[in-house]
């Protein structure tokens, strides 16, 4: 949209990220709302509701995070905790593939649900949160890790950006899950959506109040500096935003900017579409079982023959053990 509202670009639709500018405020940000991907990937899961909503904020955050690469790469984002839900693991690429999982106790989810704590902090515990981007073979990868300690993804995105990237930052995350009826059969269907926002001035003086100025002596309070008036707009304007606006068909991507931004100007980009694509393939689990030892091939066969499952997508792969060295 121009700062007169009129939109400049076709409407992103679902399972697209939405760039977007509010150049009176400094601000850059993306947008989405998932729709058919998320549920394409949740479906290929039994998941539990609770397990199916973190693994959905898990999806959005790694697409607002990982579009904003602007290279030929991957953005890995992974929880390794100690609560029921230990690990999520998300793949974005850059030409808008992806692909989630996640690993869970089902007793401990279970009680979980039943107790009524099913709020990330419960389900996650306490670790830790990686972000890796890997820019491939010939590059190195760049890692930031984060604590988790019984808060929300939202949080632990907000401490990345402060620690790791030095930039002011707001996330937005919500999932919820749609009922209808078709043909007289009730369809659960989940719709997610997401933002971010960032504070990038052209004065890096101007960034600096809203961030950490370094480790303080132990039991020293450091006073915190006053934040830029531009900023301080901004988070309050993404503060006003409900969960149920980032989830609402009726209230896609275009059409929350221009109510959060429209007194400013909010322009959009052309957005950068996201679809579910599993890198899996039978070439890569054959090339990984030709690297098993003996043994390991041994351990792995089950009525005579080797069956393997991808963990994101539940694609099957059967093989021959003889086809092996190891096993053979």
């Amino acid at each position: 949209m121009s700062e007169a509202g009129v939109q400049t670009v076709a409407p992103a639709g679902d399972d697209a990220a939405l760039p977007f500018e509010v150049a009176a405020l400094d601000v850059r940000g993306r947008a989405i709302q998932m729709g058919p991907v998320l549920n394409t990937i949740l479906a290929g899961h039994a998941y539990p509701d609770s397990v199916s909503k973190l693994l959905g904020e898990a999806l959005v955050l790694a697409v607002l995070l990982g579009s904003s690469l602007k290279f030929d790469g991957k953005f890995i984002l992974q929880t390794d905790t100690d609560g029921p839900v230990d690990m999520l693991v998300v793949d974005y690429r850059t030409d808008g593939g992806m692909r989630g999982y996640a690993r869970f106790d089902a007793e401990k989810v279970a009680a979980a649900e039943a107790e009524g704590r099913t709020e990330p902090g419960a389900l996650l515990g306490k670790g830790v949160l990686a972000m890796t981007i890997d820019q491939g073979p010939e590059m190195s990868r760049y890692q930031g890790i984060v604590p988790l300690d019984g808060g929300t993804l939202e949080d632990a995105g907000h401490t990345y950006f402060r620690q790791s990237e030095q930039i002011p930052t707001r996330i937005r995350l919500a999932v919820a899950e749609f009922q209808s009826r078709e043909t007289g059969e009730l369809v659960r269907t989940w719709r997610a959506g997401g933002l971010i926002v960032q504070f990038l001035p052209k004065a890096p003086e101007r960034i600096r109040a809203d961030l950490p100025g370094g480790d303080a002596p132990e039991g020293m309070e450091v006073e915190a500096g006053a934040e830029d008036d531009a900023w301080v707009e901004a988070q309050s304007l993404v503060g006003t935003i409900e969960d149920h606006e980032l989830t609402d068909p009726a209230v896609p991507a275009e059409r929350l900017l221009f109510r959060l931004f429209h007194e400013r100007g909010v322009r959009v980009f052309s957005p950068i579409q996201v679809v579910d694509r599993c890198s899996c393939s039978r070439e890569k689990v054959e090339g990984l079982l030709e690297s098993f030892s003996a043994e390991e091939i041994a351990e792995s066969i089950e009525d005579g023959g080797i069956a393997v499952t991808c963990e994101f997508c539940g694609r099957k792969y059967a093989f021959d053990p003889d086809q092996f060295s190891g096993g053979s």
